[in-house]
């Protein structure tokens, strides 16, 4: 069961410490209305925090905790996860940061999984410098998928345009064995979910995106959007999911063709992001759909070349704590929209 949507507490990892990630978690919270929205709890250190603070100059007020019960409401709140130094060297790649990285990450996902906190942030990793005996998963997605209950898959999102995909980080020479009827199937049933309860879209549209140019062209230009994509859209269709496709990527976008659907997928990783990416200006949103607890982040890297610069622009990173707060309160809606029903039949008995 969630609570209600007051006063949610919004767990944030760190990142890599040497990136731009806690400048642009600084610069998110120094906007204190903020605050009047959620309670945000960083998973590192107050003392590292301080350090970074002033670095940039920032005037964000810190309140360390040491743990997740002494969470004060309307403060930026910074559990101590490490009492020891971390010698940062901003905007270089070192394996030692990474290690924090990893904890944050580790200890914020604990919690959300313990309910401790209600929604994950997370800030950008180096998928390099995270890899350990301990941690071998590329990235935040892998992991959550093993520690969280359901099936996770990567959805881009600004305002309305939400773009997932069917295969994500994989070479490109893998993707078309990959496009199996399962796999379509799972993954289209995951975006349908994930519209209706946590976009609160009741009839969800969803548009996919074919393999090959131009679909195939007839099989000239290879056989699988014939031979596998279209069928299994037509059996998905013909259950009821308003699923269409598939569509020829090269002017699906520029047309403006996607603003007629709730969400698109695409095939594979660029075929999706680069229209993404070249249309959400910045402020795109990297959401993990399909999972019982919700996670954001925003959709850049570290951006090592800039760090400590003090202009990394945050609005990608605020956006990504605006939409997992709405998703929170969509999900509250749904479930007590879905639990009215049983109440109706309780009272006829």
């Amino acid at each position: 069961m969630m609570k209600k949507a007051e006063n949610i507490i919004v767990g944030i990892s760190i990142g890599d410490l040497n990136g731009i990630g806690s400048e642009v978690v600084l610069k998110t919270f120094e906007d204190s209305r903020m605050l009047e929205l959620c309670t945000p709890v960083i998973f590192a250190n107050v003392k590292i925090m301080s350090f970074i603070k002033k670095n940039l100059e920032s005037t964000v007020p810190l309140h360390g905790i040491d743990k997740l019960d002494q969470i004060v409401p309307g403060k930026i709140n910074v559990l101590n996860l490490w009492r020891e130094g971390v010698d940062l060297n901003l905007g270089v790649n070192d394996d030692k940061v990474g290690e924090y990285a990893v904890k944050s990450f580790i200890a914020a996902t604990s919690a959300l999984k313990e309910g401790l906190v209600d929604v994950l942030v997370t800030a950008p990793i180096n998928k390099y410098n995270i890899q350990s005996e301990e941690f071998k998963f590329p990235g935040h997605t892998d992991y959550l998928n093993q520690e969280l209950e359901g099936n996770a898959l990567m959805l881009m999102v600004q305002g309305s345009l939400r773009v997932g995909l069917l295969t994500d980080h994989i070479p490109v020479s893998e993707v078309a064995s990959r496009l199996t009827e399962e796999l379509i199937k799972e993954k289209i049933e995951t975006v349908r979910k994930s519209l209706i309860q946590d976009f609160s879209i009741n009839k969800p549209k969803i548009a996919v995106l074919g393999l090959n140019p131009h679909c195939g062209d007839g099989g000239v230009i290879g056989k699988e959007d014939d031979a596998v994509l279209k069928p299994t859209l037509k059996k998905i269709f013909d259950k009821g999911t308003l699923v269409f496709g598939p569509f020829a990527a090269d002017g699906f976008f520029g047309s403006g063709q996607y603003e007629k659907y709730d969400a698109v997928i695409a095939a594979y990783h660029d075929q999706g992001l680069i229209p993404f990416k070249t249309l959400s200006f910045g402020k795109g949103v990297n959401y993990t759909a399909g999972l019982n607890k919700i996670r954001t982040s925003p959709d850049h890297g570290t951006a090592y070349d800039i760090a400590g610069k003090g202009i990394a622009d945050h609005n990608s990173f605020k956006e990504a704590v605006y939409l997992a707060l709405d998703i929170y309160r969509s999900r509250i809606q749904y479930e007590e929209i879905s639990q009215k029903p049983l109440k109706i039949r309780e009272k006829q008995h």
